[in-house]
């Protein structure tokens, strides 16, 4: 089967200029296809989780061309964007952002109510599928500040794949957690890759996560390694 590119990078270039104009990224192009599991690495301060925020289209302050699903996203305006982002991106970050007095359910809820293509009724069945997915079925009544570190982040997963978002980025998903839990959000990426086809691009520091993907994007002073 051939691969289907998803997410295309195509000579991304970025300053600072604060203080001084200085060159963060340097002819970045890539291609991600669809149902890969790809993670960015590199020392801190190599310009990953720049980049990351330029191909999640949060920072349009770049030059050179983003596509995705072969649609040009450059140039494109803040309120087209924040629609696409809702519909076609999930996130997970290092730290989960739940609402600590929300129930897992309503945490999960959130990005399809905000999006409101669907019924409330209908929202929540598709939390609680996304949830028994993530085997958190049975914690989704409980609030989430009574989950334990590892389950909060699986809520975090579960909240990103709500909208069965085309792609999900991740900056620093593990950098929160101990190794055992580390292992499980490695896993649950794995199989929504290789089972369900997911897109998944990860910030990460840990090579042990990195080096298990199938595929590994290393920066050095805002350019890939051997492309």
């Amino acid at each position: 089967m051939a691969a289907e590119p998803i997410l295309q990078a195509d000579k991304i270039e970025k300053y600072f200029y604060d203080p001084v104009k200085f060159k963060v990224l340097n002819d970045i192009s890539f291609t991600i296809n669809k149902g890969e599991f790809a993670t960015l690495i590199g020392k801190s301060g190599c310009g990953k989780s720049t980049l990351l925020y330029i191909l999640s289209t949060m920072d349009t302050n770049y030059e050179g061309i983003l596509k995705i699903e072969d649609k040009l996203i450059t140039g494109q305006d803040k309120d087209d964007l924040a629609i696409l982002r809702n519909e076609k991106i999930g996130f997970v970050f290092q730290f989960h952002y739940l609402l600590p007095e929300f129930s897992c359910l309503k945490n999960v809820m959130i990005p399809a109510l905000k999006l409101g293509m669907l019924s409330r009724k209908e929202i929540e069945e598709k939390a609680y599928a996304k949830l028994t997915l993530l085997g958190l079925k049975d914690q989704a009544l409980k609030p989430s500040s009574k989950l334990s570190g590892g389950q909060q982040q699986r809520v975090a997963i579960a909240r990103a794949l709500i909208n069965d978002p085309l792609i999900i980025m991740g900056d620093e998903p593990t950098g929160n957690l101990d190794s055992k839990n580390s292992a499980i959000v490695f896993e649950t990426f794995q199989q929504l890759a290789h089972e369900l086809g997911q897109t998944i691009i990860v910030v990460t520091h840990d090579n042990d996560f990195a080096e298990n993907s199938d595929r590994v994007i290393e920066m050095i002073d805002g350019t890939i390694l051997g492309k």
